[in-house]
Protein backbone atom coordinates (compact mmCIF):
# COMPACT_ATOMS: atom_id res chain seq x y z
CA UNK A 1 0.00 0.00 0.00
CA UNK A 2 1.65 3.53 -1.08
CA UNK A 3 0.45 7.04 1.10
CA UNK A 4 0.85 10.25 1.09
CA UNK A 5 2.02 11.98 3.62
CA UNK A 6 -1.57 13.87 3.87
CA UNK A 7 -3.06 10.13 3.25
CA UNK A 8 -0.76 8.63 6.74
CA UNK A 9 -1.29 11.11 8.73
CA UNK A 10 -5.37 9.71 8.73
CA UNK A 11 -3.74 6.69 10.63
CA UNK A 12 -2.85 8.90 14.15
CA UNK A 13 -4.87 7.03 16.21
CA UNK A 14 -7.65 9.59 16.11
CA UNK A 15 -10.07 7.47 14.55
CA UNK A 16 -10.52 3.71 16.61
CA UNK A 17 -11.60 2.84 13.53
CA UNK A 18 -8.30 2.69 11.75
CA UNK A 19 -4.93 1.44 12.66
CA UNK A 20 -2.26 3.62 14.13
CA UNK A 21 1.03 3.92 11.39
CA UNK A 22 4.23 5.30 11.59
CA UNK A 23 6.67 5.93 9.23
CA UNK A 24 10.40 5.53 9.21
CA UNK A 25 12.21 6.02 5.96
CA UNK A 26 9.51 5.92 4.17
CA UNK A 27 8.37 2.32 5.53
CA UNK A 28 5.24 2.36 7.29
CA UNK A 29 4.57 0.26 9.90
CA UNK A 30 1.35 -0.67 11.72
CA UNK A 31 2.22 0.09 15.89
CA UNK A 32 -1.46 -0.45 16.55
CA UNK A 33 -0.44 -3.25 18.93
CA UNK A 34 1.75 -0.63 20.85
CA UNK A 35 -1.39 2.10 21.20
CA UNK A 36 -0.49 2.46 24.48
CA UNK A 37 2.42 4.16 23.22
CA UNK A 38 1.42 5.45 19.61
CA UNK A 39 -2.38 6.22 20.37
CA UNK A 40 -3.69 9.74 21.81
CA UNK A 41 -2.31 10.34 25.16
CA UNK A 42 0.35 8.12 24.64
CA UNK A 43 4.19 9.40 25.12
CA UNK A 44 4.97 8.42 21.61
CA UNK A 45 1.34 10.04 20.40
CA UNK A 46 2.76 12.99 18.17
CA UNK A 47 4.80 9.97 15.96
CA UNK A 48 1.67 8.48 14.82
CA UNK A 49 0.46 9.01 11.61
CA UNK A 50 4.12 10.58 10.33
CA UNK A 51 7.14 9.93 9.27
CA UNK A 52 9.41 10.03 12.28
CA UNK A 53 12.51 9.52 10.93
CA UNK A 54 14.44 12.09 12.20
CA UNK A 55 13.15 12.14 15.72
CA UNK A 56 13.98 8.76 16.27
CA UNK A 57 17.71 9.38 15.00
CA UNK A 58 17.84 12.13 17.11
CA UNK A 59 15.72 10.50 20.47
CA UNK A 60 13.72 13.78 19.88
CA UNK A 61 10.37 14.76 20.70
CA UNK A 62 10.41 17.96 18.94
CA UNK A 63 7.41 18.68 17.14
CA UNK A 64 10.05 20.07 14.00
CA UNK A 65 11.75 16.61 14.13
CA UNK A 66 9.15 14.46 13.34
CA UNK A 67 9.53 14.25 9.62
CA UNK A 68 11.71 12.13 7.14
CA UNK A 69 14.63 14.42 6.45
CA UNK A 70 17.84 12.78 7.49
CA UNK A 71 20.17 15.91 6.42
CA UNK A 72 22.77 16.62 8.78
CA UNK A 73 22.79 13.89 10.84
CA UNK A 74 26.01 12.07 12.34
CA UNK A 75 26.50 8.60 11.83
CA UNK A 76 25.77 8.01 15.91
CA UNK A 77 22.48 9.36 15.00
CA UNK A 78 22.18 6.88 11.91
CA UNK A 79 23.49 4.39 14.03
CA UNK A 80 20.34 5.13 16.29
CA UNK A 81 18.21 4.97 13.92
CA UNK A 82 18.91 1.68 12.00
CA UNK A 83 18.68 0.36 16.07
CA UNK A 84 14.82 1.56 15.68
CA UNK A 85 14.32 0.37 12.63
CA UNK A 86 15.22 -3.03 14.00
CA UNK A 87 13.18 -2.87 16.08
CA UNK A 88 9.77 -1.53 14.72
CA UNK A 89 10.51 -4.36 12.00
CA UNK A 90 11.11 -7.16 14.72
CA UNK A 91 7.96 -5.96 16.56
CA UNK A 92 5.47 -4.01 14.14
CA UNK A 93 4.41 -5.76 10.56
CA UNK A 94 5.08 -3.32 7.14
CA UNK A 95 2.05 -2.09 5.42
CA UNK A 96 3.30 -0.07 2.95
CA UNK A 97 5.23 2.98 1.89
CA UNK A 98 5.23 6.74 1.38
CA UNK A 99 5.25 8.05 -1.68
CA UNK A 100 5.22 11.72 -2.38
Amino acid sequence: MDLTPQQLSQFNGNDPSKPIYIAINGRIYDVTAGKSFYGPGGAYALFAGKDASRALAKMSKNEEDVCPNLDGLSDKEMGVLNDWIKKFEAKYPVVGRVVS
